[in-house]
């Protein structure tokens, strides 16, 4: 067996076959994969929980955003009608009454 072959198969490719413990060791390697797998597993339904959550989250905060500007738009508008409404600033300059403030809507 040359140098590179001892490299490229590992601890492995130096022992023989034949001892009494590969059975146990072949059986802890496949527990110890199967355990990975599992963790790993758990780990990605983790992510997928929280990824969604943030996306709950998300969403639940762009719908109050909306909320908020619908009624700031609605409180606005409600200002503007009831300046229109109100009584408006008048002088009298040289016998003649001015308006000062006040514009007609759809001009």
């Amino acid at each position: 067996m040359s140098p590179s072959d001892r490299i490229a198969l590992g601890p492995q490719g130096r022992r023989s076959s034949s001892t009494l413990f590969a059975p146990v060791l072949w059986l802890g390697g496949v527990i110890a994969t199967v355990v990975a797998m599992a963790v790993g597993a758990m780990l990605a339904v983790f992510a997928a929980v929280a990824v969604a959550v943030f996306a709950l989250v998300a969403a639940v905060l762009v719908f109050f955003a909306g909320l908020a500007l619908r009624a700031r738009r609605r409180v606005a508008v409600r200002a503007r009608r009831s300046d229109d409404e109100g009584v408006i600033e008048a002088r009298k300059v040289d016998g003649a009454w001015v308006a000062y403030g006040w514009e007609r809507t759809g001009r």
